[in-house]
C-alpha cells in the first residue's frame, strides 16, 4: 500500500530545481516539489509550511491541522505506516 504522508518544509533547498527538505516523524528528506510550483506569490511553498508526500514529491500543500489528523489516522494504520516511513526513509531523490 502506497500512502501520502504529511511532511513540514524546513529548508527550501534549491528554487529552481523545485527541491525542498521536508521533515516526516522526524526523517528529514530532499523532495521534489515541482507539482506545486505556482506564480501567485500567496500560495508559494515557504519554510513551515505543511505538505502531503507521495514517493518523493510534494502531492499538496495542507494545513497543520489537517496534516495532524492525518498523522494521527496514518498512526492507527500500524504496519502501513512503518512501512511507509522505512521507504521514506530509505529514499532520496538524486
Amino acid at each position: 500500500m502506497c500512502l501520502g504522508i504529511p511532511g513540514q518544509v524546513v529548508d527550501i533547498v534549491d528554487t529552481e530545481a523545485h527541491l525542498a527538505k521536508v521533515d516526516v516523524n522526524g526523517v528529514r528528506r530532499v523532495i521534489s516539489v515541482r507539482l506545486l510550483a505556482t506564480d501567485n506569490p500567496e500560495d508559494i511553498l515557504r519554510v513551515g509550511d505543511w505538505v502531503l508526500v507521495h514517493v518523493g514529491f510534494a502531492m499538496a500543500k495542507i494545513d497543520e491541522r489537517e496534516a495532524q489528523l492525518t498523522l494521527d489516522q496514518v498512526q492507527k494504520m500500524g504496519a502501513d505506516y512503518t512501512n511507509e516511513i522505512d521507504a521514506f526513509t530509505s529514499s532520496e531523490i538524486a
